[in-house]
């Protein structure tokens, strides 16, 4: 797993609704992302393709030339028919996988539309979905997932690559930026301002609460679109809504999110990694999803240093998630109904880490869960030994919540495992105080 290194300054908030609605954020620690758009329909990586930027994981499938390709893939929206859409599946398959908030893209960077904005046609209640009951996803997707109590989050791409007042037709689009002087045409970055503005404010005040704001795209900063505007507007009737504005630092990035890879170390601070389940955050065809196993392991890590883990799924162009993807969350799932105790709610500990056992704490920072996670592959140990983290109390496996033996030499914790225990990641709970 790469690990990555945060260096931008975290500024808590100063508003006690967003300070009480990331600390209830920071209770949850595992949630879903979903990436679902065009680029569903050919199975291939999300919007990127349309990007002329020469690096190694953007691919254009096809002979075509760099116009003729995004004439292609923006003719996509005649086909993106999803007729066997169903948010039910999609919330409870995620309920079941132990999730407690989600992430839905709104918009991607190919400025395709998954809500029913007035401000473009190009959207998917422009297409062949139109005539559909269900045919604001958006709209359907945020309410399956309210009916299971997941805390809604809501992306948005600020750049959009089809809007004319950021890639102008009178320039070509060498890269992901605007692609015109904004000094020379001041008008057409105002208009794309507003615009960008509009269909913000569309999404923050039709589609019932919303608990977080996921905006994306940081080669353009908040403060170039009004998002002081948009966040204060939104809280006068979202209270304590979360502003993720990503990589861009400040007072509206309340939590970071270290995308790809998870911190070296334990941080000090709200933040969340999101990692794929398979290689691409949309459906792509024979994908090599990770192993239940990993997952937890993530999970585990993760939780261990402080953040939340945001999973990032793709369904299918007709709507569903495939059975392969909800095979191996139903097995993520199971793990947390009996072990859970150790991931939600809790907070980080000094010692954190010691081989593969990740230790997490109840808040009373007093109860330590000492988590063995088992890597893929391996076998549960007679004997787990770790320094530190030093019982002062009965010893216990949180599944079935059965005594079990120790003892301490110095610095070092000695746990007999029974013989009878299922070969998979292993919860002892015990006090330090």
């Amino acid at each position: 797993m790469l690990s990555i290194n945060l260096l931008a300054q975290y500024i808590y908030p100063v508003d006690s609704l967003v300070l009480n609605k990331l600390s209830d954020w920071q209770d949850l620690k595992f949630g879903v992302i979903f990436h679902w758009g065009l680029y569903s329909v050919p199975g291939i990586v999300e919007s990127w393709s349309i990007c002329s930027e020469d690096v190694d994981w953007i691919e254009r499938k096809g002979n075509m030339s760099y116009e003729d390709y995004k004439k292609w893939y923006f003719s996509l929206k005649k086909d993106f028919n999803p007729v066997k859409f169903n948010p039910e599946q999609w919330a409870d398959v995620m309920q079941k996988a132990g999730m407690k908030y989600m992430i839905f893209t709104t918009k991607h960077h190919d400025g395709f539309c998954n809500f029913d904005t007035k401000y473009t046609d190009f959207k998917i209640t422009a297409g062949p979905f139109a005539n559909n009951s269900r045919k604001d996803v958006t709209y359907h997707v945020f309410e399956a997932f309210r009916q299971k109590d997941f805390m809604i989050g809501c992306y948005f791409s600020k750049p959009d690559w089809h809007c004319p007042w950021y890639w102008n037709e009178e320039f070509a689009t060498p890269n992901r930026y605007h692609n015109y002087k904004k000094e020379r045409h001041i008008d057409w970055w105002q208009k794309y301002q507003q615009f960008t503005e509009n269909q913000l404010n569309e999404l923050l005040s039709n589609y019932g609460n919303i608990d977080i704001l996921w905006l994306d795209g940081g080669w353009v900063s908040g403060d170039e679109v009004n998002i002081d505007r948009v966040v204060d507007k939104a809280r006068n009737k979202h209270k304590g809504m979360l502003c993720v504005d990503r990589n861009i630092g400040g007072e509206n990035e309340n939590y970071q999110t270290p995308e790809r890879g998870i911190p070296e170390t334990q941080l000090n601070y709200p933040w969340e990694s999101c990692i794929t389940l398979s290689n691409d955050w949309g459906w792509v065809p024979n994908a090599p999803y990770k192993s239940a196993q990993t997952v937890l392991n993530i999970l585990i890590e993760i939780t261990a240093k402080g953040g939340c883990f945001l999973l990032g799924i793709g369904p299918t162009a007709e709507g569903l998630i495939e059975q392969e993807i909800i095979d191996r969350l139903s097995i993520v799932g199971k793990w947390l109904e009996v072990n859970g105790e150790a991931i939600y709610n809790t907070r980080t500990t000094p010692d954190y880490n010691y081989g593969n056992i990740w230790f997490t704490a109840n808040k009373d920072k007093e109860t330590i869960y000492a988590i063995y996670a088992l890597e893929e592959g391996q076998q549960i140990p007679k004997t787990i030994v770790w320094e530190g983290n030093i019982p002062k109390s009965d010893m216990r496996i949180l599944k079935g919540d059965k005594k079990i033996k120790y003892k301490i030499e110095g610095q070092k914790v000695f746990v007999d495992i029974p013989e009878n225990m299922r070969n998979e990641s292993i919860v002892l709970k015990f006090k330090i105080k």
